[in-house]
């Protein structure tokens, strides 16, 4: 199944990294619920996976049909239900992801902050963008070097 660089995306980060039992039992109530996601009684052709065992990516085409308000609270119901059922945080927009060698790891805000300000942090760390909206930008935007990401503007004063 091929989707269009535009289908809209939307990234959930946990504030923890899912055992691999947990990934396999999120992961199928995620296809069940993508299965039969719809819009106004439209089928969406709808994917979820997670990646690195942190992320939980819902991707959905539009070309086929446009999601809705009502279809989007549903994928956030279900969301909220996971970050319940698991006790994991994947609203918290402050907890930042970046990669240590090939590690993801998932910091405050604060102890991001004070990584940068030791240079554990460095202009080339690189960072994830959760707020790209589009496969194509998941695909290109969402791994970026710190210097290159939003979060440089945020922590402009410590570089």
């Amino acid at each position: 199944m091929s989707f269009s660089p535009q289908s809209r995306v939307w990234i959930y980060q946990s504030n923890r990294k899912f055992t691999s039992a947990e990934e396999t039992e999120i992961l199928k109530k995620l296809e069940s619920f993508t299965n039969q996601w719809k819009a106004h009684g439209n089928e969406l052709l709808a994917k979820a996976e997670i990646r690195y065992g942190f992320f939980i990516i819902l991707t959905v085409d539009e070309t086929q049909a446009n999601v809705t308000g009502c279809s989007i609270d549903s994928s956030v119901r279900l969301i909220k239900e996971i970050e319940q059922e698991y006790n994991i945080d994947l609203f918290n927009r402050f907890n930042i992801a970046y990669k240590v060698n090939d590690d993801v790891i998932v910091n405050s805000k604060e102890d991001f902050e004070t990584l940068v300000n030791i240079k554990q942090v460095t202009p080339d760390t690189i960072v994830f963008n959760n707020m790209v909206q589009t496969l194509a930008d998941l695909n290109t935007k969402w791994e970026v070097p710190f210097q290159n990401s939003w979060h440089s503007t945020v922590f402009a004063h410590l570089l």
